[in-house]
């Protein structure tokens, strides 16, 4: 007899699934356990709002370096500053009527009134003439409550204290009156120094005096 090719033997596991003859189903293949998933890679979105950076704090300057040290340099007292000086021609009778004027135009351009002293050569004016009245003790207090223009003898005005404005109206009086007035009121004035009164005399006082 020829001899008949030897048939293959077919493993189990190379049949595929063995079907079960009472249903006819095929037995479900196990399936492997799933291992962790990988992280799932960043999906490139629209960028997030920027922050806006935080400003620079400013270190504080060192105390040390702004003030100079024990062996710095002395650094200059402040020096006074000295009053502008405005002269307004008048005679001896109408000195004190451009000083009143003087005084209006001061408190109209903003001037409270107890920043102007107002000194006379002359006749005192009658504001004066009015709280003399009343005693030295009642004059002197209204000066010192400087709630209002203070008038005064060019004889007592040493003692009135220093005022932004001081305005001398050079209005007669005794010989060197207005010699003696011009500097003192040029020393009692802070800012302004007005000056009503001849004004030839007036700038030959202020070259030698002030």
């Amino acid at each position: 007899m020829p001899l008949l090719p030897e048939e293959p033997q077919i493993h189990e596991s190379a049949q595929g699934p063995r079907v079960t003859p009472a249903s006819g189903r095929t037995a479900p293949t196990p399936r492997p356990v799933p291992g962790p998933r990988p992280a799932a890679p960043s999906r490139p979105g629209r960028p997030g709002p920027l922050r806006p950076t935080p400003p620079v704090q400013r270190t504080p300057r060192d105390s040390a370096a702004a003030k100079p040290g024990p062996s710095g340099p002395a650094v200059p007292a402040a020096t006074a500053a000295t009053p502008q000086i405005q002269l307004i021609p008048a005679s001896v009778e109408g000195a004190l009527d451009a000083a009143e004027e003087a005084v209006d135009l001061l408190l109209d351009s903003g001037r409270v009134p107890g920043d102007v002293l107002v000194i006379t050569t002359g006749e005192q004016h009658p504001w004066a003439d009015h709280e003399l009245s009343f005693g030295e003790t009642s004059y002197w207090a209204q000066h010192d409550a400087g709630d209002d223009v203070f008038y005064a003898d060019a004889a007592v005005a040493s003692r009135a204290a220093s005022r932004p404005v001081v305005v001398v109206a050079v209005n007669g009086g005794p010989a060197g009156a207005a010699a003696t007035a011009l500097p003192l009121a040029h020393s009692r004035a802070g800012a302004l120094l007005i000056v009503c009164g001849d004004p030839q005399q007036i700038n030959s006082l202020l070259g030698t005096g002030v």
